[in-house]
């Protein structure tokens, strides 16, 4: 009878220690799911940076399948990021932006897959070319999710008229000055359209964490350069890493 008591009851600890257990982990994941996903979108968005793609497997990614509905993007939480860990299909790289006042550099993905947009920018219209007509790439703005302003689009929030953009696909490295910056709501998607004979760049992100109102960055065209004449300033743009190990 006391064995049977006895057995019991360690039943009964194991099972409160193993609850114990369960809500110190939960607690742990509550209080730094914030660092823990910004470790996860820097260590991934830094697998796909421009030094890990080359120039042909770029060419390739451009006959990729992509969506292009910006409507249907969801906002970035700490499920998503997770669940995408474990996804084994490559996210077709076409490019990567820098802005070096902003510390930007991210790879532009084709579309703007809810995947994609964890870990870089990506394209808003199926047709559209770097260097002709309207440039328009969208990124998440993350603040009020994150103490971080350094992640994807969130340093757009601080973009200021003469500020450099530059996008390369490991070609050529196409120079844009910001020459606009206006906020509007999500209805006003005439500023994604060409002008006629002008070469410009648009980037698109949240104004808020409600997605109400969009910042518009314009820039204007500048240059065209070979990427293998492009300066060392610029080429350095391009291989900022994100580190988010200091956010622990």
């Amino acid at each position: 009878m006391k064995k049977r008591t006895s057995g019991k009851k360690k039943k009964g600890n194991w099972l409160i220690n193993l609850l114990i257990l369960v809500l110190f982990v939960v607690g742990l994941v509550l209080v730094f799911n914030k660092p823990i996903r910004n470790m996860m979108i820097a260590t991934k968005s830094n697998q796909y940076q421009l030094s890990q793609v080359t120039p042909e497997k770029i060419e390739k990614n451009k006959e990729a399948k992509a969506s292009f509905d910006f409507d249907a993007v969801r906002s970035v939480d700490f499920q998503a990021v997770v669940s995408s860990q474990f996804d084994k299909q490559p996210l077709p790289v076409i490019g990567g932006v820098a802005i070096p006042d902003l510390g930007i550099n991210l790879p532009i993905f084709k579309g703007v897959g809810n995947t994609s947009l964890l870990y870089g920018a990506g394209t808003m219209k199926e047709d559209q070319v770097m260097g002709q007509g309207n440039y328009t790439l969208a990124g998440h703005n993350m603040t009020g999710f994150t103490s971080d302003l350094s992640i994807l689009f969130t340093p757009l929030e601080k973009a200021k008229n003469g500020m450099m953009i530059y996008v390369t696909d490991k070609n050529n490295v196409y120079t844009y000055k910001i020459d606009k910056i206006n906020v509007v709501t999500p209805e006003h998607v005439e500023v994604l359209d060409d002008t006629p004979n002008q070469k410009e760049i648009t980037l698109v992100t949240c104004a808020d964490a409600e997605a109400t109102h969009r910042i518009i960055v314009h820039g204007t065209y500048v240059s065209t350069t070979a990427f293998s004449k492009a300066s060392s300033s610029v080429t350095q743009a391009f291989e900022k890493k994100y580190n988010q190990i200091k956010n622990f």
